[in-house]
C-alpha cells in the first residue's frame, strides 16, 4: 500500500469528493454530466478522479453494492500481520476482488477488511484462500444486525 506524497486537495476538490458521495447519474455519459455540475471539463474531472486515488485521498471511486441483497454476503475480517510485512500482506489480500475495503489499525490484530462475495459460501472459500497465501489466520466477525448510518466523509 505504498502511496505517493499527498496530494495538494483544493476547493474543487473537496466539492467533487463531497458532491460523489451523495451519488452518480445513470446516463449515457455521466462523468460529463458531473462534470457540468462543477464547471469543469469530463477530461479534468477524470484527471483529478485519478489523482486523488494514486495519492491516497480517495482509496476507491465506484458503486457500493449490497451482497446480501443480491443473494451474496459481507464479512468485516481481521488479521494480526506482522508490520515488518505488512504491505506484503496487503497486497495479497486486496488482489482479491472480493476485498471491499482494507484499512490498517493500530492493535494486534492491524489489518481489518470487507468482504464482499457472490454467494454465502464464498467468505469462507477467500478468507481460506487468504491463509493459504498469507500463513496467517483471518478472523470472521460475520453481520447479525444491519445499521444504516448514512456514512459521509467530510472533504
Amino acid at each position: 500500500m505504498t502511496r505517493k506524497a499527498p496530494p495538494e486537495i483544493d476547493a474543487l476538490d473537496r466539492r467533487i469528493i463531497a458532491g460523489l458521495q451523495e451519488g452518480f447519474p445513470l446516463v449515457p455519459e455521466p462523468y460529463a454530466e458531473v462534470a457540468a455540475g462543477f464547471g469543469v471539463t469530463e477530461a479534468e474531472l477524470i484527471a483529478r478522479l485519478k489523482r486523488l486515488r494514486e495519492h491516497g485521498a480517495i482509496t476507491r471511486f465506484g458503486p457500493f453494492l449490497d451482497a446480501a441483497a443480491m443473494g451474496g454476503a459481507f464479512c468485516l475480517c481481521a488479521m494480526a500481520v506482522p508490520e515488518a510485512d505488512f504491505e506484503r500482506i496487503a497486497a495479497v489480500v486486496n488482489a482479491h476482488p472480493e476485498v471491499a475495503h482494507n484499512y490498517a489499525r493500530s492493535h494486534r490484530l492491524n489489518m481489518w477488511f470487507v468482504l464482499a462475495t457472490e454467494t454465502p459460501a464464498g467468505i469462507a472459500e477467500t478468507a481460506d484462500a487468504i491463509e493459504r497465501e498469507t500463513g496467517l489466520g483471518v478472523l470472521g466477525f460475520p453481520k447479525l444486525l444491519e445499521f444504516f448510518i448514512g456514512f459521509r466523509v467530510a472533504a
